[in-house]
């Protein structure tokens, strides 16, 4: 069927199964079982790192050489083909599995990406995105969209769940249409958690930018908007080397704020994005002033247990604070339908405000690009408060709501 100007292919699950029975299958099985003829005798190029497989485990570029298609060419991300890598300027390689070029979109030569498209009929975009604002590999996706849309090559999308969901919409929206090379860290008007998939997001950049590519997605079959992760069936696989687990990526959409601020969020340990800290915290004050940020159900502490801790990273990939033991206050999902990582956030940031004002620090650049611009900083700054900032944010935040409606396929 067609709907807003994109084929869509497979099941787009209105009812079926409970989440607690969900068989969930990812866009690649959905492709090799139910429309292979769209690639079968066509060149193809597949971009995609270690999460592009299927519900077994099994990687797309095996399974397309297995089942005889021809891929002549890869494209990689942000941390590379296998995900390993957590540094910018990464270069063109050779798989050495499948023998294979491996394009990155990372640091690699885009010239060569561009002509590796010349030789293709076929993209294949299969990358699993956080449900954050932040993530890069839409920017990475939709640059090469845009590339594959100037030589009207068929773009097909293997979409994924969002799998920290994709029914609440929280946070800040960015608010202007940026570009995929120049904001790499969110360039669509979108909020924090914006509750939509990768296969969603590339409609709504392709409808926005005005690519005009000839944009196919594949739905994730089986999967409905409330079916949490950890019911699909899916293997957990790292979207990125500071993502561990399911209960990182819940905090991330909030705590990734943090990365723009001189504290620690646990990049170095196995529980990154589950806590923040420095040398310098006082856990005690801070959870003092914290438990006083809301009530009811605007409170910050709904939904999300938080306590004190103590961590050393060790060769953290942000530099912060190597083998020096660190303060911290460490977070725990206990509701997930009521956690709002994006207001646990700010109210951090205030209460750190007010409590080290002469230690905590911003680095500007970075907060900002985070935040979407400087007012989230200067308000902090200027000693606002949690509520007077959410009140900035909730009007943004409905036209968002509105706006994503017609790219949504779940």
């Amino acid at each position: 069927m067609r709907a807003h100007g994109f084929w869509l292919i497979g099941l787009i699950g209105c009812g079926g199964p409970s989440a607690a029975q969900a068989q969930v299958r990812p866009g690649i099985d959905v492709l090799l079982s139910d429309s292979v003829h769209l690639i079968r005798g066509k060149r193809l190029g597949l971009l995609t790192n270690q999460t592009g497989v299927d519900r077994r485990g099994l990687r797309d570029a095996d399974l397309l050489i297995a089942g005889g298609l021809s891929l002549t060419a890869l494209f990689s991300p942000e941390h590379g083909f296998r995900g390993l890598e957590d540094r910018p300027g990464l270069p063109d390689a050779t798989d050495s599995a499948t023998h294979l070029p491996i394009y990155s979109l990372y640091g690699g030569s885009r010239a060569a990406a561009r002509a590796a498209l010349d030789s293709i009929d076929v993209l294949l975009v299969d990358l699993q995105d956080i449900g954050a604002r932040y993530y890069t590999y839409l920017a990475s996706a939709t640059s090469l969209i845009r590339d594959a849309a100037a030589r009207r090559i068929l773009v097909l999308v293997l979409d994924r769940p969002n799998p920290i969901g994709a029914i609440l919409v929280q946070g800040n929206v960015r608010a202007e249409l940026g570009d995929p090379d120049s904001n790499p860290v969110g360039f669509l008007p979108v909020a924090m958690r914006h509750g939509m998939t990768l296969g969603e997001m590339t409609r709504m950049a392709d409808d926005l930018l005005g690519l005009h590519a000839n944009l196919t997605v594949i739905p994730a079959a089986g999967w409905r908007r409330g079916v949490a992760y950890d019911s699909t069936g899916l293997p957990w696989v790292r979207p990125s080397p500071n993502m561990p687990s399911l209960e990182s990526a819940f905090h991330y959409p909030g705590l990734c704020l943090f990365e723009g601020t001189n504290l620690s969020v646990g990049r170095g340990t196995e529980v990154a994005f589950q806590l923040i800290g420095a040398p310098w915290l006082d856990p005690p004050r801070l959870l003092h002033i914290l438990r006083g940020a809301g009530s009811g159900e605007r409170s910050a502490l709904v939904g999300v247990e938080v306590t004190d801790t103590i961590f050393t990273p060790r060769g953290p990939t942000d530099g912060k604070y190597d083998g020096v033991p660190l303060r911290g206050v460490r977070f725990r999902v206990t509701d997930r339908a009521r956690y709002d990582p994006t207001l646990l956030a700010v109210a951090l940031l205030v209460a750190l405000h007010a409590v080290h004002p002469d230690s905590f620090q911003f680095r500007g650049a970075g907060m900002d690009r985070l935040a979407a611009g400087p007012e989230l900083r200067r308000a902090i700054l200027a000693g606002r408060s949690l509520s007077d900032i959410w009140r900035t944010w909730s009007e943004p935040l409905a036209h968002f709501r509105r706006q994503r409606a017609k790219y949504l396929l779940y």
